[in-house]
């Protein structure tokens, strides 16, 4: 039986947006979390953009991968495409996970295209914090999404320190005047 797999490392940890039959902690290797890309659509715009996770080169990323029912495949990919890859920045990928129980199954998965406009590249917590606040897009604050998505990795026992000192830095309202 062909399982279909979704692995998930920022916002569709906390909110898939569809339904799924299992929901399991896995492991991908080769990327890793990283706050990279510019967001023009939901969490800021072209004029004031914000960041958003990406799946970049290099090391290992904890996540969560949802086992999606064969039924519901084609409507789950149709939706992912539509949150995904408005506009491009993200390849979509299928790639082996290994799930918490050392299973490995293939994931659907949506890389950061390092060549797309909208990648940010390496930054500095204080660069990204600057970036964050105040940023705004459809799907609400910029500074919502760094703050859920860390709470939810604290929730799994992820510990992301930069992504720590990013949060600090917005709690303690740092970041506000220093925007370009």
């Amino acid at each position: 039986m062909d399982e279909f797999w979704v692995f998930g490392y920022g916002s569709l940890m906390w909110n898939p947006g569809f339904r799924f039959e299992e929901k399991r902690t896995a492991r991908a290797f080769g990327y890793r979390r990283s706050l990279c890309v510019h967001s023009w659509v939901h969490r800021g715009t072209e004029h004031r953009p914000g960041l958003v996770l990406g799946l970049d080169y290099g090391g290992s990323c904890i996540g969560t991968a949802f086992r999606v029912a064969s039924s519901e495949k084609a409507d789950v990919i149709d939706y992912l495409r539509e949150r995904e890859l408005v506009t491009r920045v993200y390849k979509e990928r299928t790639m082996p996970v290994q799930l918490a129980d050392g299973r490995r199954v293939p994931a659907l998965a949506y890389v950061t295209d390092r060549s797309h406009a909208q990648y940010a590249g390496a930054l500095t917590a204080a660069q990204a914090a600057a970036t964050v606040a105040g940023a705004v897009g459809k799907s609400g604050p910029n500074r919502e999404y760094v703050l859920n998505t860390l709470a939810h990795l604290k929730e799994m026992g992820i510990r992301d320190h930069w992504l720590e000192e990013v949060a600090a830095m917005l709690e303690a309202g740092g970041g506000m005047s220093a925007r370009a």
